[in-house]
Formats: C-alpha cells, structure tokens, sequence
C-alpha cells in the first residue's frame, strides 16, 4: 500500500473511531431509581411519585441531557413499605451498576433503608418520614454524606394546629366552642408522633383531649367506635392524623353520617387527588396542612405555578404533593450531576446535593448539615395550612401566603 493510501487509510479509521467515541459520549445513559409504593395501599402517592420523576426525566433529556449524559428513570415497587420488600427493591437496585442515585417520596415508615444508602455511598434523596431520618442522621451525620432530606422537620405538625385554631375563635372565624379536641391516628411513627405531639400540645394550651384512639395501621373501613365517642363528648376540634386518603374519605363519609359542630382536621390525605375523587364536594369545610405544600397563589413562589401548570397539561390533573416533590428531587439531583460532571463520583454527588439553595415549589431549600434535613421557616419551606371547598384547595394561613380566609363548615352552621 503507497504511503497516501495508508495515511488515508488511517485518516478514516481515525475519523470511524472518533465518530464511535463521540456517538458514544452522546449516547452516554445513567439510571437514576424511583423507590415509590406503585402497589398496595398507598398507590395513589406512587402514582404521583412516578409521575413527577418522569416529568422531571423527560424534561432533562428533551433539553439535552445533564454532563453529556441522558437520565433514565427505573422503578422499584416497595408496595405496601413493609422492611423484606424495601430490602429486596434496594438490592435489586442497586446491584444495578448503571443506578447511581435513588429517590423517593417514602420508603419504609422507618427510613431503615438509609443506612442501606450509606454502605453503598449511593445519593438518596427522600421527603417523607423526617423525625425518623434525623434519629439516624443526627448522632452521626458525617456517616451519611450522600442522604439528604427534601423536606424539614415535621415538628410544626404537633403544635401549629393549637396556634390556627385559637386564633380562629379569637378572630371570630370559627364559632367559639368548647376547648375539647378529640385525636385518633393509625399504628404507624408518622402518624403516631403526630397525634402524640398534638395532644401535649392541646394539653400545654388549656384544651381537654377527650381521646386518642390508635388504629391498626393499614385498611381501615369502620371509623364508627371513635366516632360514637365524638359524638358524646361534642368536641369543638376533631383530628385524624391517618396518612391513608381512602381510609380519611371513609372517616369523612361516616361523620358526616351524624355530624358534630366540630372543626375536622385530617392530616395529610386530603393532599392526595385520590381524597378528592372519593369525596367530592362532601370535603368541603374540611381543613389540612402540609409542611412542603405548593403555595404560590399571590405570585409569590412562580415556580409553583410552573410545576402545577406543567403537570396538569401533562397528565391532566394537578399534583397533590409527591408529584411536585419528586419533580423538584430529580432536578436537585441533576444540579449536582452538572456540578460534579460523573454520576460515578457517589461521594461527590452528595456533597453538591447538599450544598444546594434554590427556590422550589414548596419554598427555599437548603439543608442543615447537622440533621442533613431541609430547612423549615418562612425563608425556608414554611408550614401551610389549606381548607377544601367546592373541590378545590384554598390556603388559608399564614396570611402573609394565603389567598383565601377560612370559612366555617356548612356542618357546623
């Protein structure tokens, strides 16, 4: 072969290989895992999970990519949470040598699966279930450098309440009743805590708790027993700390069998479109609050607004919670991947995790290093309370957010 022939030869090869290794660089894929309850009891918040992270996915992708690589979303169903589910899920995720970073909204009810994360240097960003991830990450937090919590503290959920009530008798809002509230949760720690955390606090503001029923965690369809107690003591606040939204419109459904001029607050549920769909227009006058709530009503968060008007046109309806935080993880998550450039740098990934400030739908997030939980205030993520009407969600305190004033139920007129 003459000399040009073989220096064009090598041109060619040259120019194959480059092409191959640049096909390649542009085709470059890491996996990042959704562990969500796609099955079981808490379907309806798996359903939202997965929705949100595959908004997210597409999105990222359809712009490019993050670093030179395409996100590609797995999905891990831990079905009812239960710990040999959560540890065979993990396992099989991450014997995944593509997966390098894990999301969710909640995993197991007691956030075990961390310790899991850490052995495996994997970036795991989760929300639910905070009092939990701060017992474990607190006594040791440099143990746990690629774990980061979305949301903060659910400590406002035990005493909050007290303060919104009264300040609706004092306003003249809420019609003056008795200081009597009576409490029932099912056996799980979020719910639990809660309800443990709302009577001490009853209790500390001058307010007689007339009960503190503790279900079985899981399906629940007789609310009844509880609600005969309701009935006789006439408590001017009831609460149902239960997270379920099926079993919290089965609850609703039987008060209003033989309704009391009681204040119903429902933890959690009524976020869930789910709640809304079983209820309809029987929810209204009902009133919940969510540390993490999208707000944004007097344009003051328009990233909130964005996420809601993306997902709606998306998937046709608004996302009651998880949807718009699994939305905004994967984004955390692609920031740090922009940042560090190689999914594989785990440790890496997790220091620029949480090193992140930015505005989100539920507020600003930042995390404490300390509890590697998110920030919770009025410059942070605040505490938000929202009451149903008509179908629709109004977000009634605090007043500098709200854009609407609480109204008293039509079964306490």
């Amino acid at each position: 072969m003459s000399t040009k022939r073989l220096m064009a030869a090598l041109l060619a090869t040259s120019m194959l290989v480059a092409g191959v290794v640049a096909g390649s660089a542009q085709d470059k894929t890491t996996k990042i895992a959704l562990l969500a309850p796609v099955s079981g009891k808490a379907a309806a918040d798996g359903a939202e999970m997965v929705n949100g992270a595959r908004m997210a996915v597409d999105e990222i992708n359809a712009a490019g990519g993050v670093a030179g690589y395409k996100l590609e979303l797995v999905v891990g169903d831990i079905q009812d949470s239960t710990p040999d589910v959560v540890t065979s899920v993990f396992e099989r995720l991450a014997g995944d040598r593509d997966v390098n970073a894990m999301v969710s909204g909640y995993t197991s009810t007691t956030n075990f699966e961390i310790e899991l994360m850490a052995e495996q240097e994997m970036p795991y960003i989760i929300a639910g279930n905070t009092a939990e991830t701060r017992a474990i990450i607190a006594a040791a937090p440099d143990k746990y450098p690629t774990v980061w919590s979305y949301m903060p503290t659910y400590d406002a959920y035990e005493s909050e309440l007290v303060s919104v009530v009264d300040g609706l008798e004092k306003s003249g809002k809420l019609p003056a009743g008795n200081k009597k509230a009576a409490l029932i949760s099912s056996d799980n720690p979020y719910s639990k805590t809660i309800m443990d955390g709302l009577k001490k606090n009853f209790e500390a503001a001058g307010w007689t708790v007339t009960s503190t029923d503790l279900l079985p965690f899981g399906e629940i369809n007789d609310w009844r027993p509880f609600l005969a107690k309701v009935r006789e003591a006439k408590p001017a606040v009831i609460v149902n700390t239960d997270y379920i939204s099926a079993n919290a419109a089965t609850f609703l459904t039987q008060f209003l069998e033989q309704p009391t001029k009681s204040l119903v607050f429902i933890q959690y549920a009524p976020s869930v479109p789910e709640f809304m769909e079983l209820t309809k227009d029987k929810s209204t006058g009902i009133m919940y609050n969510m540390i993490g709530g999208l707000y944004g009503t007097n344009g003051d968060n328009k990233r909130a607004t964005e996420v809601v008007s993306k997902y709606k046109a998306k998937y046709g309806a608004e996302p009651g919670g998880y949807g718009a935080h699994l939305y905004e993880q994967v984004y955390i998550y692609a920031d740090a991947l922009a940042k560090v450039g190689d999914p594989t740098d785990r440790l890496a990934i997790g220091k620029a995790i949480g090193e992140t400030d930015k505005q989100v739908s539920i507020g600003r997030i930042a995390f404490d290093p300390k509890t590697h939980l998110a920030l919770q205030g009025a410059d942070a993520v605040p505490i938000l309370f929202f009451q149903l009407w008509n179908g629709e969600r109004k977000l009634v305190y605090p007043a500098n957010l709200a854009g609407a004033e609480f109204q008293t139920p039509p079964w306490m007129k």
